[in-house]
């Protein structure tokens, strides 16, 4: 039995406004093609050797990826020991700091196999899923604001201006104690189904509709994620954060 995804992929990372790309991307297809990991990694402004953290998070998560076994057995146990381990990677870079000035990152993870997608995030790095141009699902940051629009305190354009809005509650690095990470179980795809990881430089300006119309409809898959990335940093003007995605659109068998 043939068990080899069929899938078409893209990455992008845009600089903006900004004097360095703290961001880092990456799309990762096993031996076989029995499976695909996309990540994003965004290194958080405001501490030291962001870049390193994110690079360091996104090389330990590949590197895990690619040295197991595929399909994976137990994705969210994956999932959660190899978010683990990033943290205590990037905790152990920043361990000469302060703790108020050691590096951190937020990330989000998605696994592909077996006709389903498996999710994790720390922070606000975000993944959506998109069925026929529509959104199906997307994660929940770990904020403040995204706690309040839960509960119904905010709405989702209040969200967006919220003076809070770039405040996260957990993270890679920093703290040497486990951070909160979110994960799901098996979310099983169809045919044409879009998912997407991202830094907040794209969802910062974006609406999720847009998003999910942007990203989810029928031609080629780089060309709308550009296309996304260039217009979440035009809205945002000068001040534009790094932005960067990785989307995959899963064929079916």
């Amino acid at each position: 039995m043939d068990r080899r995804l069929r899938f078409e992929y893209a990455d992008i990372s845009l600089l903006g406004g900004r004097e360095e790309n703290q961001d880092r991307v990456a799309v990762a297809a096993a031996a076989g093609d029995q499976s695909a990991l996309l990540v994003v990694v965004d290194g958080m402004g405001g501490h030291a050797d962001g870049a390193r953290a994110a690079q360091l998070a996104l090389t330990t998560i590949v590197d895990a990826f690619t040295h197991n076994t595929q399909p994976l057995l137990d994705p969210v146990g994956f999932l959660h020991l190899t978010l683990g381990r990033a943290h205590e990677e990037v905790v152990r870079l920043g361990m000469p700091l302060p703790l108020e000035q050691r590096p951190r990152a937020t990330c989000a993870v998605c696994l592909v196999q077996q006709q389903a997608s498996w999710w994790a995030h720390v922070g606000d790095s975000r993944l959506y899923h998109v069925r026929q141009g529509a959104l199906l699902g997307r994660s929940r940051d770990h904020s403040h604001v995204e706690l309040l629009l839960r509960e119904g305190l905010i709405n989702a354009e209040q969200a967006q201006n919220h003076p809070m809005r770039n405040y996260v509650e957990c993270c890679l690095g920093g703290d040497p104690i486990l951070p909160d990470m979110s994960i799901t179980t098996r979310r099983p795809l169809s045919a044409q189904d879009v998912l997407l990881v991202c830094s907040d430089g794209l969802w910062g300006t974006l609406k999720d509709e847009e998003i999910a119309t942007g990203i989810g409809a029928a031609g080629s898959l780089r060309e709308k994620l550009q296309a996304l990335g260039e217009r979440a940093v035009r809205r945002a003007g000068k001040g534009s954060d790094n932005t960067s995605a990785a989307a995959l659109r899963w064929l079916g068998d």
